[in-house]
């Protein structure tokens, strides 16, 4: 009897240290994916290397989306920083995407520009993409400003038309790609923020304003984007999938970025402008091109400009500020 006592209590114990060794492989798994992220201090090390090198202090970033560098061009007593000379950065890869940090003023407001985002197509995980966005809330940044070019899937769109964000669908969330993912940073933000204001009301109430002053309103619309991985453009089937969930616009950028913005309490605002209609019919031959793209944005230049140019004006009169209570300090 104490021979089987022996042998159950050696299968218990090799059952024990199998298990204490899969723990340790999995800790060991999240150590080592996790080594390469950026910690708030190396984030901290790359805002100071900016602060230390510019004379204003910015409360307002805008990311420039593809075409849309003109943006970044219009800034008075511009302080320029290529992407490639601020320590621990990405570069941008995509035409239309200039890769270079911009910090300079709207109508004499100071502004932090990315003239070029990040896009997981490129080969940089979410969190890379999104790290920018904490570089500006370590800056001083309170509100971002984001833009994008998008495949207009509301069949009401034009090519041309600019679509305020009230919401987005994250497929890639979906999947569990997530800019969060890993170790949650408590001096960013909470652990599971919540996203149902991630694009605040009042400043969407007053691009529409700004657009009736600019007399746009009849090309200013609002609906929903989808984000997609990226690089290939959308199937017919995918796109009509999409539609029936109720989006109206669908991009490869933005929603990471908007959700590590949200994620650290920064109120947001995004639009996109519609560069190309989606084909939704297989009898429909026409196919996508991101030299549509790049036609689209450079004729809608200056009106985006003036657009932002409202926008940042309205920010700067009024200091909304984001009211979730999670977000208080």
């Amino acid at each position: 009897m104490s021979i089987n006592i022996l042998k159950e209590n050696n299968v218990r114990n090799n059952r024990l240290n199998a298990n204490a060794l899969k723990k340790v492989k999995h800790i060991s798994h999240i150590s080592h994916n996790n080594e390469n992220f950026y910690t708030y201090e190396l984030i901290q090390s790359i805002a100071k290397f900016l602060l230390d090198r510019i004379n204003i202090r910015p409360k307002i970033g805008i990311i420039c989306g593809s075409g849309m560098g003109t943006i970044a061009d219009s800034l008075t007593d511009r302080h320029i920083f290529p992407y490639e000379t601020i320590p621990h950065f990405p570069v941008s890869t995509v035409p239309g995407h200039e890769g270079r940090l911009v910090f300079g003023c709207v109508n004499g407001i100071p502004i932090m520009c990315m003239q070029g985002r990040f896009h997981y197509y490129e080969g940089y995980p979410l969190w890379k993409c999104a790290m920018p966005i904490r570089v500006m809330k370590l800056v001083g940044v309170t509100h971002l400003l984001a833009t994008n070019a998008a495949g207009g899937l509301n069949p009401d769109f034009e090519v041309g038309d600019i679509m305020i964000i009230k919401d987005h669908i994250n497929l890639m969330g979906f999947a569990g790609n997530n800019p969060l993912l890993g170790v949650n940073e408590d001096r960013f933000g909470p652990r599971f923020p919540p996203m149902n204001k991630a694009y605040n009301k009042k400043l969407r109430e007053a691009v529409h304003g700004a657009a009736k002053d600019l007399n746009m309103s009849s090309i200013v619309k609002e609906g929903v984007y989808s984000v997609i991985g990226g690089p290939n453009f959308e199937t017919v089937a995918e796109l009509n999938m999409l539609r029936i969930c109720g989006v109206d616009a669908v991009g490869m950028s933005t929603v990471h970025e908007v959700i590590t913005a949200h994620h650290c309490g920064m109120t947001v605002i995004a639009f996109s402008l519609i560069t190309n209609k989606c084909v939704t019919n297989y009898d429909d031959h026409s196919e996508a091109k991101h030299s549509e793209v790049m036609e689209a944005a450079a004729e809608r230049a200056p009106l985006i400009r003036s657009l932002v140019s409202k926008i940042v004006s309205y920010i700067d009169e009024n200091h909304l500020i984001c009211t979730d209570e999670i977000f208080s300090p």
